[in-house]
């Protein structure tokens, strides 16, 4: 593998570059970002090589798709269209059907694998681009049947040589599920960072009294709308399901206060408890 394409120089896909160049120095980086001023500081902080433009994509080895999942969508063809025929093609976006969907009729389909990295923060930009970001982290595979099986086998050795652990889904139980795990905790995060800023215009102290719970709560508030808006659009149907769930948690919790019930708040909170041994082990 001697030139890997980087669309998308942010987070995960600048993160993806430096690893790679960690293991394969020789290998050439080139990045494609809308953004001139992003590829300009992926080239200074030596997460690519260089700059390229789609047309280069000829010459692709590997090319990663690290972009808003509206737009990966909206690109996945043209990409599929300039690739050689043994070109492997990776996306990382937070939702699979739409993507899975849009590549199936193609006739490079079988250079396409989709995945799901389950690795990130709450930062955006070449900036936010750090080695090691995967390492023991897991990598959801969407639909690998369907990939060209010496491009599996690239794919997953390449993967876990940077430390991914990898678990295969179909497109529609990724969705769903990610919808529980991922995008619930953000929307919960952006309403918590609303709810406390719409206070905070008359209360100028509260602020003051924001300890690391509230800090570590609303952590994921801090993400980029540019990002989350298309994932939340993409997978509107399971996230609406999740958050009536939630709703009706959050009104059942509020009607136990309402009613001093708080040996039975108790108990839902003890209950709940146990999430910590599920989770055990997870950064």
């Amino acid at each position: 593998m001697k030139h890997i394409f980087v669309i998308g120089v942010g987070l995960i896909g600048g993160s993806l570059a430096l690893d790679l160049k960690r293991l394969n120095p020789e290998v050439t980086i080139n990045g494609i970002d809308h953004k001139p001023a992003h590829l300009a500081e992926a080239i200074s902080l030596k997460i690519i090589d260089k700059k390229a433009e789609f047309a280069d994509l000829k010459n692709a080895d590997l090319v990663i798709l690290s972009i808003p999942v509206d737009a990966s969508v909206n690109a996945i063809i043209q990409i599929l269209d300039l690739i050689s025929d043994n070109t492997l093609v990776v996306d990382v976006g937070s939702t699979k059907m739409d993507i899975c969907k849009k590549v199936s009729e193609h006739p490079k389909r079988r250079n396409f694998l989709a995945m799901h990295p389950i690795a990130g923060t709450e930062f955006s930009g070449p900036k936010a681009a750090i080695h090691g970001l995967f390492k023991n982290k897991t990598n959801i595979i969407c639909e690998v049947e369907k990939t060209a099986f010496k491009l599996q086998e690239k794919a997953l050795k390449l993967f876990e040589s940077i430390g991914m652990r990898i678990r295969y889904m179909n497109p529609e139980s990724h969705d769903k599920h990610i919808a529980y795990v991922s995008h619930l905790s953000h929307i919960s995060s952006f309403m918590l960072g609303k709810t406390v800023i719409e206070k905070e215009r008359n209360e100028r102290d509260i602020f003051d009294m924001a300890g690391s719970g509230f800090a570590s709560t609303v952590r994921l508030a801090k993400s980029s709308p540019e990002m989350w808006t298309p994932i939340f659009k993409q997978n509107k149907d399971n996230v609406i399901e999740t958050l009536e769930e939630y709703i009706i948690n959050l009104t059942h919790f509020k009607d136990m206060m309402k009613q001093n019930d708080f040996e039975a708040i108790y108990n839902e909170m003890k209950n709940t408890n146990h999430i910590k041994d599920i989770l055990k082990g997870i950064a």
